[in-house]
């Protein structure tokens, strides 16, 4: 299931490579990029909320194992994507951040007492905060890029954030050292509640 999952995040990432290649033959011209890949790739890096959050996603997946290990990383790519979609055509969403900060807060909880959700409910999790997430990246997109573009360099850049916490945590278990995953979790949501009082 692990080689699996490892395979599958590659096969992923790959997909996409077609829409960002000629992203670097134009760059490479001296020109200015409009394609949109790279604002995209960059928006879920640019704020330590999104990358906790795609991080623990992926902690939490390895730590149930089985079939969760690529369902509920995929699951909050599909979704996210769709909530990006949505953002991007500006129809009107409320609750946004507050969806994002308390996602911190749930998947950093979940983390810190290894809670293992049935599978449906797993899934169900993830979409749910995915949403919000989605929605911010295709809320703030430039008005002058591509929005496929824009879209594939976010969906890529979460599912590497995503393959981080799946091997950050499958490695550490190959290891015996896995007392890290729970401290990490509560990290995760000290500083989801840190942004939600400090609002």
């Amino acid at each position: 299931m692990v080689y699996f999952a490892i395979k599958f995040w590659l096969l992923f990432a790959l997909a996409f490579f077609p829409l960002i290649y000629p992203s670097f033959a134009y760059a490479h011209t001296g020109m200015v990029d409009q394609s949109g890949w790279v604002h995209g790739f960059i928006h879920p890096l640019g704020g330590l909320d999104h990358i906790l959050t795609m991080v623990a996603v992926g902690l939490w997946a390895a730590q149930m194992a089985g079939r969760a290990i690529w369902l509920v990383p995929f699951t909050f790519v599909t979704v996210m994507t769709l909530g990006g979609v949505v953002g991007m055509i500006g129809i009107p969403f409320v609750g946004t951040e507050l969806g994002i900060v308390i996602s911190l807060l749930v998947f950093g909880m979940l983390i810190a007492a290894a809670i293992h959700l049935p599978l449906l409910i797993s899934i169900m999790v993830a979409g749910m905060f995915a949403f919000c997430h989605g929605y911010a990246h295709g809320a703030e997109m430039p008005h002058n890029v591509s929005g496929l573009a824009y879209a594939a360099g976010f969906i890529l850049a979460t599912a590497c954030l995503h393959a981080c916490g799946i091997a950050l945590t499958v490695l550490s278990g190959r290891m015996g050292r896995v007392q890290w995953l729970r401290p990490a979790g509560i990290v995760v949501a000290f500083y989801g509640g840190s942004i939600l009082f400090a609002g």
